[in-house]
């Protein structure tokens, strides 16, 4: 495919985009780019607000405290760029709200996932297929692997956000052996492919929907939570709290029960989260320890 045939190819797929969604965006889609968040954030300085980043391909994507995040083609990744009259202890709460509309996403084209605090999508080992679709649990991995990821950014100015960036990528029509170990694709969970207009569709429109609700945002969230319940280990700065993950309160933060009481974990503080297999060593954890988006 030419260049010419290739920019025709995604005007196309932005106006179409651009017609089918409720969420006030507009729409600039690429075929590849470094980063969706990166060019947000040139859109942000800039002066622009309410804009969706489409790619098929990132080069230069990365995550969580810079970790690097593999974007080949055919993935979903996408930035939204809000300018929201909020302060910036209220920022995770977009995070929750994209983690959300993620696993609405990948519901809507057949993949039933889960999130796991505060920023992995989820699909759990039951549901998983490695990359031949045959569903092998033991290729699946305990504890399922990660699908998508989020990640937000911000700019704020005095006591208010400025500018917010989330980011999610979405493995879809991707081979799971070009993924990193502990990851999976909704082609290699439901052994074909996906319609990526439709997923993003969802993605734009239930993030939208949470976004201007943020009193929705927890509640939402809870029901989709593979954390709350179960075991886990969690690392900050300040050392390692074990326990049971109870609760999310607002703006995010995970509520550990302890031996010695509860503890209240916020997104910043945490540098890894695993879960500890019920009845086992506590050196026996979930493998889906990738927190980058």
């Amino acid at each position: 495919m030419d260049e010419e045939t290739a920019d025709d190819g995604v005007a196309a797929f932005a106006a179409t985009l651009q017609g089918s969604t409720d969420a006030p965006y507009a729409i600039e889609a690429h075929e590849s780019v470094p980063s969706t968040n990166e060019r947000a954030r040139e859109l942000a300085a800039l002066g622009r607000t309410d804009v969706a980043v489409i790619a098929d391909e990132q080069t230069r994507g990365r995550g969580r405290r810079d970790r690097g995040w593999t974007g080949p083609p055919g993935g979903i990744y996408a930035s939204i760029l809000l300018s929201p009259d909020r302060p910036p202890a209220d920022a995770p709460l977009f995070t929750l709200a994209g983690a959300v509309a993620a696993v609405r996403a990948c519901e809507d084209v057949g993949v039933d996932a889960g999130i796991k605090w505060p920023n992995d999508v989820i699909v759990e080992a039951d549901d998983d297929h490695n990359e031949n679709g045959t569903g092998d649990r033991e290729t699946s991995g305990r504890g399922g692997r990660k699908l998508a990821g989020v990640l937000t950014e911000t700019e704020t100015e005095g006591d208010r956000l400025s500018w917010l960036v989330v980011g999610v990528g979405i493995n879809a029509n991707v081979d799971p052996g070009v993924l990193p170990p502990g990851a999976t694709s909704l082609r290699g969970t439901l052994g074909e492919d996906v319609d990526r207009q439709v997923a993003i569709r969802e993605l734009l429109d239930r993030f939208h929907e949470l976004a201007s609700d943020p009193d929705a945002v927890l509640p939402a969230w809870r029901e989709r939570a593979i954390t709350l319940g179960r075991r886990v280990r969690v690392e900050t700065e300040d050392g390692t709290i074990e326990g049971t993950a109870v609760d999310v309160t607002r703006p995010g933060a995970l509520v550990i029960e302890t031996p010695t009481g509860r503890r209240t974990v916020h997104t910043g503080e945490c540098s890894h989260l695993r879960r500890v297999a019920s009845g086992t060593d506590a050196s026996e954890t979930d493998p889906t320890e990738t927190d980058s988006y």
